[in-house]
């Protein structure tokens, strides 16, 4: 689903967000039963903690003259020790087992998050290019890294110790029946009203967390944005309106997380309302049975006790509603990418290539995307191995939509692309790609130094080939002058170096990859004069004897190539070479300060 649709409301958050954890929750599987086990041992020894005080009580009231239902010990200086004893005893054991259940679920809980964390930005990496055009990049870093933090809280933090203490509570009330079945009736009265709180909050908490979680992503998006953005925010003086964006964006995730925060406060508190009432009934019902004789003072301390360690998993019950709501939200949220299916997959059995030559065919190929659905129309092409084509056209004719059937980031929707005669669709994915270089307009450069992001097109090379690749691409001159050289760090896409610069790093990266086939998307377009010369050169080097695609508006690069392919209105209206003079009506754009040339123009120039 593309993240600018709305979030499902369907009712099995919680479901979906275990859905999604359980595959990882299995390899943590002997941590987190060490931690429940733990967790179990902690609630025996919670069990038997409150007995000491019972002996004592009874002790010393049968010291001071009571005849008490039960006969028994009075209270003695050795009775007193040993009862002493025992109480740091348990609660020192009590706090040992639940330091390490605490250590036991954190653990497990981080290594999951990061599992999962893991798998959803490695099919974020998956989906197509057409998918990530719709969504919003700002709100899919958040669900990345915000909203699968939270899943910690419904797996792990919250969930396991949850399971537990619903332990404890069977535990307790089976020992409360023990001890008096009539005073234990209150507890499960008290279990049936929370559980009935609970049911009415619970649907409301979730729905208000879907919403402050979707705008939290908004908040994120718009961020990411205009700090992306920041040289033109400012150059046209946008800062008053975005930050009027931002703040009503802000308002509205303030109102919705106050509303998810106010259900879940007024859930724990009606439930310390429930657990108060219990007390008393126990207090009032207890002291009544005391003075009947039915029980002694030590059993009613023992049992209001009890009863108090009983109604922890309640609270904790309604502590953790809200946070649990608030989570599965966020795992909805997860779950919405990882439903996403990859359109472009590697075949189960791939045909490997050997040689490639770099011969491309398009054979009756129709293809388009979202509105555009025809955006080429029955396309036949043959590019000989070696062959510099340039591709020109008006804008949205579909020069783009041809390179992304080059690297396979959409297929036609009817008819191949194949290389060497092989369809693309039968190839591996990973195979076809280190077959392609590209250079874009917009280089994209990241974060870290400058022979790293030449590396990044054969993360194999040495140092001697990344040094060779930038000599190559004439990016040496400017590297060796800065600074640390090829050490040198590059900010957040490239933002420290002049466009040629970018362009012949990108160039030198293309090099490296040593690829049959090379796409040039606009590469020379917006730079100056000497820049251009430089990345001239640079592509003159990559693209010899090598199949190249010369995208381009630029009437001097296409007729540099040998052969012009214009395509217009989805299908090819002229092709021949690059010499040749281009049918009436055709013209190149950006080549004259009117955007466009005559045909005789175009016959004058292509005959110099």
């Amino acid at each position: 689903m593309s993240s600018v649709k709305s979030p499902k409301i369907d009712g099995h958050a919680l479901s979906r967000t275990l859905g999604l954890v359980r595959p990882h929750v299995r390899g943590q599987a002997p941590l987190l039963l060490g931690g429940a086990l733990a967790l179990m041992l902690e609630v025996i020894f919670r069990v038997l903690e409150p007995w000491p005080v019972k002996f004592v009580v009874d002790a010393v009231t049968r010291s001071l003259g009571a005849d008490l239902a039960d006969s028994g010990p009075q209270a003695s200086a050795r009775l007193l020790l040993a009862c002493a004893l025992a109480t740091v005893a348990l609660v020192g054991f009590r706090a040992i087992f639940n330091y390490l259940a605490t250590v036991a679920f954190a653990l497990g809980g981080s290594r999951i998050a990061v599992q999962l964390r893991q798998r959803v930005f490695k099919h974020v990496n998956s989906l197509s290019t057409e998918y990530h055009s719709t969504s919003r990049s700002g709100d899919l870093v958040q669900r990345l890294i915000g909203d699968v933090g939270r899943l910690q809280e419904v797996a792990v933090t919250a969930g396991m110790p949850l399971l537990v203490n619903l332990f404890t509570l069977v535990v307790m009330g089976g020992v409360m029946f023990w001890l008096d079945p009539l005073l234990a009736l209150i507890l499960v009265a008290a279990a049936l009203v929370f559980l009935l709180l609970s049911r009415s909050s619970g649907p409301k908490i979730t729905k208000a967390s879907r919403k402050t979680r979707r705008a939290e992503g908004d908040l994120a998006n718009i961020a990411q944005e205009a700090i992306g953005g920041m040289r033109v925010v400012q150059a046209y003086g946008l800062e008053s309106a975005l930050e009027e964006q931002f703040s009503g964006r802000n308002s509205k995730s303030l109102k919705e997380g106050v509303q998810a925060r106010r259900l879940a406060a007024a859930l724990e508190r009606g439930t310390d309302v429930l657990v108060g009432v219990s007390t008393a009934s126990v207090l009032m019902l207890g002291g009544w049975r005391v003075t009947q004789g039915a029980m002694t003072p030590g059993d009613l301390v023992l049992f209001l006790t009890y009863l108090k360690t009983a109604m922890k998993p309640l609270r904790d019950l309604a502590k953790y509603t809200g946070r649990i709501a608030r989570a599965a939200a966020s795992g909805e949220r997860v779950a919405d990418v990882l439903d996403e299916e990859p359109d472009i997959t590697s075949p189960a059995d791939p045909v490997r290539l050997d040689r490639v030559a770099g011969e491309v065919r398009l054979e009756g190929v129709s293809a388009g995307y979202g509105e555009h659905p025809a955006v080429l129309s029955n396309l036949n092409l043959v590019i000989p191995p070696g062959q510099r084509v340039a591709v020109v056209g008006p804008s949205g004719a579909g020069k783009s939509t041809l390179t992304s059937l080059l690297l396979r980031m959409m297929d036609p929707r009817q008819g191949s692309v194949r290389l060497d005669g092989v369809d693309l669709r039968a190839l591996d994915l990973s195979e076809l790609r280190s077959q392609v270089s590209v250079v874009l307009q917009e280089s994209v450069l990241f974060t870290g130094s400058i022979a790293d992001n030449i590396r990044y097109g054969n993360l194999s090379a040495n140092d001697n080939q990344v040094r060779w690749a930038a000599r190559m691409a004439r990016a040496e001159e400017f590297i060796l002058r800065m600074p640390e050289g090829y050490d040198t760090q590059v900010g957040e896409r490239g933002a420290t170096l002049s466009g040629g610069q970018r362009q012949r790093i990108a160039i030198a990266r293309a090099m490296l990859r040593n690829a049959s086939v090379i796409i040039l998307d606009e590469a020379t377009s917006g730079l100056d004069a000497e820049n251009a010369l430089a990345v001239r050169e640079a592509i003159e080097q990559l693209s010899e004897g090598r199949t190249t695609f010369v995208v381009t508006h630029d009437e001097a690069t296409a007729r540099e190539c040998d052969r012009i392919i214009w395509i217009e209105n989805g299908g090819v209206r002229w092709d021949g070479p690059a010499t040749g003079i281009l049918p009436e009506g055709t013209a190149f754009t950006d080549s004259s300060p009117k955007g466009e040339v005559s045909q005789e123009q175009a016959g004058q120039r292509a005959g110099r």
